[in-house]
């Protein structure tokens, strides 16, 4: 009976994969389209809703508690981690075409050539987080700005993802185990109108570390360092991340 708020786009599978794993009825629970901001779990429209570290989570701390008179803290919600459960899914990928790769050699060339960009980039938020998130802030703080947020609520953001990306393993680099795990949670997974996410295993061809590995050796050759750890920066969340 209780009321949880997804996005949708597929972000819902990691919540049926957790109530698998603890042996929930998927059924018993309705699934209520969220945007994305946490407007929903704060005016009680939803019992539970999905989050990020690096920015729904934060649009709540940023949230006076009207029973405090201050801002919310961890301590006032109730987290669960996917990283604890089953649930645990990998999420965004870059798609490419598996039989080009193969046959075009300026397609494969390609490949490698964006994710050497896509590195470099990512290199460059990791050594300049105050920078990347100020430079974010520039193009997303406009008018049209479906939900707006302020400069502290990016370098937030840069934070978090930094943390994500840069934990001591190659960038972009496939984990087998976590790949594994993502599989067997999408085969358990059922959702609300008993619908399964997949029924069979993926092929091997499925995902390819060759063209990544690739690029970080390039990266490598020309002195970058594509396997750091990130060293976060002290972030003080404010209201509304102002």
């Amino acid at each position: 009976g209780k009321r949880i708020g997804s996005w949708g786009f597929g972000n819902e599978w990691e919540i049926f994969a957790a109530m698998a794993a603890e042996d929930l009825d998927s059924t018993t629970v309705s699934i209520t389209t969220q945007d994305f901001s946490m407007n929903a779990l704060l005016d009680g429209d939803v019992d539970a809703a999905q989050a990020m570290t690096y920015n729904e989570l934060a649009q709540v701390l940023e949230t006076v508690n009207p029973e405090t008179g201050e801002l919310y803290t961890l301590e006032d919600l109730n987290v669960i981690s996917y990283e604890e459960t089953e649930g645990a899914m990998l999420q965004d990928a870059i798609w490419a075409d598996t039989e080009r790769l193969a046959s075009d050699p300026a397609y494969a060339d390609a490949a490698v050539r964006f994710l050497k960009a896509i590195a470099k980039g990512w290199i460059y938020a990791r050594d300049n987080p105050v920078e990347a998130a100020a430079i974010t802030y520039d193009y997303a703080i406009n008018a049209e700005a479906a939900f707006p947020v302020g400069p502290v609520h990016q370098e937030w953001m840069m934070n978090e993802v930094n943390k994500l990306i840069w934990n001591g393993s190659e960038f972009g680099v496939m984990d087998p185990a976590a790949w594994d795990k993502t599989v067997a949670g999408a085969l358990s997974a059922v959702n609300q109108d008993g619908l399964n996410l997949i029924t069979a295993e993926p092929p091997a061809s499925a995902y390819s570390n060759e063209y990544i590995e690739q690029a970080l050796a390039e990266l490598v050759e020309e002195g970058y360092d594509v396997s750091a750890t990130y060293t976060p920066i002290e972030v003080t969340l404010t209201e509304g991340g102002q």
